[in-house]
């Protein structure tokens, strides 16, 4: 049921209209990028100004994800023999199935980016889903998939911050977030909004990026791995699966269920294959060469012939190298074991509240 993704190798040179949001792209990158390596930059900075970094990160990455990975910004650990479409939908529907959706309901994806996981999900369990999402080109790119694929009557978009979504209370009979959630500068403060508006006895499921417990912070190799995973996918700062599990409890929830789902598939028995695996590449398929250090190299190449040719907009190099930095590191982080993409948590919150 996964949606292929498309080769759109043009798509991310496009030209931005005048008057778009970041439509530097040059300016947009630099600015960005002072954000965590500029002689200003904090911890503290970052959080204070979020919203917009998130923002100036999606801007300037949404092509490059749907060229090089798909309709799902996320990622999934894969038994043998199981495709890579198979198991990104797979970590879809196992939300879905802890979350408890079903036909007639209405959930929210908080952080739907162009809105693959979903029209996954939605097609799955045959409820209604709302994308949240703060990034006005993206819920566009979502919209269109829609349409093309008939889905544009169980999905809609709501333009707000999840942290503060203007939503009623009590009004939603559930929610999911896959990797997104740690944009949130404060985790209570994110959980506690998603908290008021789901209904009682209703949960929020949801895959958070934490550093494990063999990140070592007074290892140089570990924060320097932790440092470039933060500044290539625009996060404030990462924490920990203790930290997830504690500020959900402060926001109300009682958390049912918490595990590192990558960790428990690599020391499972069924044979496997690591979650970092696609960007390691592959040298035997095209859409696996991509992902390759050379097709990496070979993409970043093509950005700056096309900047100089000015058929592509000036800046483009520079989000390669966002991107570059953000890829090296999430394997390393994932050979190493001190990070993971998919600290699964179910939380419910109680029928009293």
């Amino acid at each position: 049921m996964a949606v292929k993704r498309e080769s759109l190798p043009f798509q991310i040179f496009r030209k931005r209209n005048a008057g778009e949001t970041n439509e530097n792209v040059e300016a947009t990158a630099d600015r960005f990028r002072d954000r965590f390596d500029g002689k200003d930059a904090t911890v503290e900075g970052r959080k204070s100004e979020a919203t917009t970094m998130v923002n100036e990160y999606y801007d300037l990455v949404t092509d490059f994800y749907e060229y090089g990975w798909g309709q799902a910004f996320h990622f999934a650990p894969r038994y043998e023999g199981e495709s890579f479409y198979e198991a990104i939908a797979r970590h879809e529907f196992f939300l879905a199935l802890h979350g408890g959706f079903k036909s007639g309901m209405t959930v929210l994806d908080l952080g739907c980016g162009v809105g693959g996981p979903a029209r996954n999900i939605a097609r799955f369990a045959g409820c209604n889903v709302i994308g949240v999402n703060n990034n006005e080109y993206q819920i566009g790119r979502a919209r269109r998939y829609d349409s093309r694929l008939g889905l544009s009557h169980l999905l809609n978009y709501a333009k707000t911050d999840f942290c503060n979504t203007g939503f009623e209370s009590n009004a939603y009979d559930g929610a999911y977030a896959i990797e997104a959630t740690c944009h949130a500068t404060d985790k209570v403060k994110c959980y506690s909004e998603i908290f008021r508006v789901i209904k009682p006895g209703s949960c929020f499921v949801c895959y958070e990026w934490v550093v494990t417990d063999k990140y070592d912070h007074s290892n140089e190799e570990h924060r320097r791995i932790r440092h470039g995973i933060e500044l290539g996918n625009s996060l404030p700062t990462l924490e920990t699966g203790k930290q997830v599990v504690a500020a959900m409890e402060a926001s109300g929830f009682v958390v049912e269920d918490s595990y590192d789902v990558c960790e428990r598939f690599e020391s499972g028995p069924a044979k496997n294959i690591t979650w970092y695996n696609p960007l390691e590449g592959s040298y035997t398929t095209l859409n696996g060469l991509k992902a390759t250090p050379v097709g990496r190299m070979v993409t970043s190449t093509m950005c700056i012939v096309l900047e100089a040719l000015r058929l592509a907009p000036k800046g483009s190099h520079k989000t390669t190298q966002i991107l570059e930095e953000a890829a090296v590191n999430l394997v390393r982080g994932g050979q190493l074991g001190i990070f993971t993409p998919a600290f699964f948590v179910k939380a419910r919150k109680p029928l009293d509240a």
